[in-house]
């Protein structure tokens, strides 16, 4: 039974300070929620139909929950709406109820930033309030993980659970929950990002293969990973920054040795260091995308270099993680 006509729900992007691609193998990462979000608003319609306006993107169409398809749709780049419908299906909702579907996405799209993670998340809290399916952040984000592992075949759970939880946190296959970080608000950070996208689920299978064609050398790699993760968390509490520009400089050289880093990437990389970070790496899947900065005392330069040159903003972290706006 439906309660309310209309419910809203936003939840954040993150960005990854240290650990991706090695997550997927359950080594530990190190990620947190930047203050740009996903925003989904539910109304109920008339009819029994679903139907879905992404607005930022000029994407829409309806759903077909009983074929899992999308029908009469209007725009080229529907892969949001695949989050958004199997999102619906993991809940098990139906065309019991017709709904309009708004999405407003202030994330930048594949630029390793979780957009498609918080459209999920933000999507089944929004979900579960219209329809009263009473769910805690644990269920949502374990929802919102199989989601991204349908649409994707392969996904880490890091971004899903940031977007859930919000703020900084460690995740380890080894550890029972989430481990939330005590790491500064105002931690100087800045995010780079290319017009370029990567493919993060193509990603994500191209280390899968190099790994299964080179395990000698690639699982080695992933190890490192894990390591270098340990050691910058210890040195985020410690707030230890040298160590921690030293640590995220080394993990962008290993990422770089797994094939997903690009030129456009690299060359941001060298720019934020030239310009005064004391560490830089990719942050999420590569292949496009984006970049993170670690600038002690040089935010404003850092963002100034980056921004002249490719796209940018200071990064905040957000706190909350989903939440229903009321």
């Amino acid at each position: 039974m439906v309660k309310f006509m209309q419910v809203m729900a936003s939840a954040p992007g993150k960005a990854i300070l240290f650990g991706e691609h090695a997550v997927v193998y359950g080594k530990p990462a190190i990620a947190i929620a930047v203050d740009r979000k996903a925003y989904i608003q539910i109304q109920k319609r008339d009819d029994d139909k679903i139907y879905v306006n992404v607005r930022d993107l000029g994407i829409s169409g309806y759903l077909d929950m009983f074929n899992d398809e999308i029908i009469e749709k209007n725009g080229q780049r529907t892969g949001i709406l695949k989050y958004i419908l199997e999102s619906l299906k993991v809940l098990g909702i139906h065309h019991d109820v017709g709904m309009d579907i708004k999405v407003d996405i202030k994330i930048p799209i594949g630029a390793g930033l979780g957009s498609s993670a918080a459209v999920t998340v933000a999507t089944i809290m929004a979900v579960s309030k219209f329809s009263q399916i009473g769910l805690t952040r644990e269920q949502i984000s374990k929802y919102a993980h199989e989601v991204e592992l349908k649409v994707q075949n392969a996904a880490s759970p890091i971004d899903t659970t940031i977007s859930t939880y919000g703020g900084a946190i460690y995740l380890s296959k080894n550890s029972k929950g989430v481990i939330p970080l005590n790491i500064g608000e105002n931690i100087p950070l800045v995010v780079g990002y290319t017009d370029t996208r990567g493919n993060t689920g193509k990603l994500v299978e191209e280390v899968r293969f190099r790994r299964d064609t080179y395990p000698e050398i690639i699982d080695p790699l992933l190890e490192s990973i894990g390591t270098i993760t340990d050691e910058a968390k210890i040195a985020l509490l410690d707030e230890d920054e040298k160590r921690i520009g030293e640590l995220m400089n080394i993990n962008h050289g290993f990422l770089d040795a797994l094939g997903v880093n690009t030129r456009e990437l690299s060359e941001m990389v060298y720019l934020a260091r030239s310009s005064g970070a004391l560490g830089s790496k990719i942050t999420g899947a590569g292949g496009g995308g984006s970049i993170i900065a670690y600038c002690p005392g040089k935010v404003s330069e850092v963002y100034s270099t980056l921004n002249s040159t490719e796209n940018a903003f200071k990064v905040s972290i957000s706190r909350k993680g989903v939440e229903e706006i009321v």
